[in-house]
């Protein structure tokens, strides 16, 4: 028996009362049309609803697919009917061979009536389950385009980031070379900064977030490497308040900047100059700056692939909600600055 359990599953309560509501509203509405009371004839209502609501519960969960679903549930209003019509005469008292002689035009009459009142609410209800699968269908659809851009930004922001890692690699490398028939001890210096560099960009040049502190141990490493290159002409600070270290913050970006620093700002410059990283959280939002004392903003002049892809990058990750801002600083220089949403490392 539990082999066919299957049949009568939706065969709820809140289904009965659906049905029952269904037989009493449809019974006034046709009472007078008859000599019968709305008793007499809510009992072949009630009849007529729950025979067509289980079989057509059953109909719905027969298990085949050479018969539309829909063309089953509408013979079984009709059988549902026909059944209905019996059993309400057998509860009326009434004798089956009587019904079919001298009373087969109530017998039709109340068939008729199930059936076109059944169709009515299997059209309903067919509509409805229609609505639904095309939600269904809809919701799936978007949750697959979704998915689809979410993978299209990934790779991008992955595509971006790859192309925003220093190219002053095999610069520092040549330099090294250099140095090591030059002077031994500064080749040994600027060795140990690209090390400690590279070893504090690579965990992170595939990842989405990093925190601000990993990215100031670059930014140092960094700016270590390029003091050994320019000597007095460079000096940096780094004043950012330890609290702020755990923040989260994308990674590649606050290095981009300071590369911009020493590439357009003090390496041009004839004077010696400076580079200041400084970070503030003030209402949600956490501000870095990379403060320059170099050549300033001159026409026409970019940087390059990188400050483009950090725009990209912190609409991608943050929309509307993170900025990248650059500024001359007075009397000469520049400030850039991004802000992003405070938020914690993991």
């Amino acid at each position: 028996m539990k082999s066919y359990a299957y049949l009568f599953e939706g065969l709820t309560v809140q289904r009965v009362l659906v049905v029952t509501a269904v037989c009493a509203a449809a019974t006034a509405s046709v009472v007078w049309l008859f000599l019968n009371t709305y008793r007499d004839l809510l009992v072949s209502a009630l009849c007529v609803g729950y025979a067509s609501m289980v079989l057509f519960t059953m109909a719905g969960n027969i298990r085949q697919g050479r018969v539309p679903r829909e063309v089953m549930q509408v013979g079984a209003i009709v059988i549902g009917s026909f059944v209905g019509t019996i059993v309400a005469g057998l509860v009326k008292g009434r004798d089956v061979r009587q019904m079919f002689a001298e009373r087969l035009f109530g017998v039709l009459i109340t068939m008729g009536l199930g059936i076109g009142f059944g169709c009515v609410v299997v059209a309903a209800y067919i509509l409805r389950e229609k609505h639904a699968r095309d939600q269904a269908l809809h919701h799936a659809a978007e949750s697959e385009r979704h998915q689809l851009a979410k993978n299209l930004l990934e790779a991008k922001l992955a595509l971006m980031q790859a192309q925003i890692e220093p190219h002053f690699l095999f610069n520092t490398l040549a330099n090294v070379q250099h140095l090591v028939e030059t002077n031994p001890p500064e080749a040994s210096r600027m060795l140990e900064s690209l090390i400690q560099y590279l070893r504090a960009a690579m965990p992170q040049m595939r990842e989405a977030y990093t925190n601000l502190g990993r990215e100031l141990d670059m930014s140092r490493a960094f700016l270590d490497i390029h003091r050994v290159r320019m000597g007095t002409r460079l000096a940096y600070a780094i004043d950012v308040p330890d609290a702020l270290k755990g923040r989260a913050f994308p990674p590649m970006m606050l290095i981009t900047l300071v590369e911009n620093a020493v590439k357009h700002g003090i390496d041009p410059s004839c004077e010696a100059g400076s580079i200041t990283i400084r970070a503030a959280e003030d209402e949600g939002k956490l501000r870095v700056w990379v403060e320059d004392t170099g050549e300033g903003i001159k026409p026409k002049q970019g940087g390059g692939v990188g400050l483009a892809n950090i725009r990209e990058r912190l609409k991608a990750l943050y929309g509307v909600s993170a900025k990248l801002v650059i500024e001359e600083r007075a009397p000469h220089g520049v400030v850039a600055s991004i802000e992003v949403p405070t938020g914690s490392a993991a």
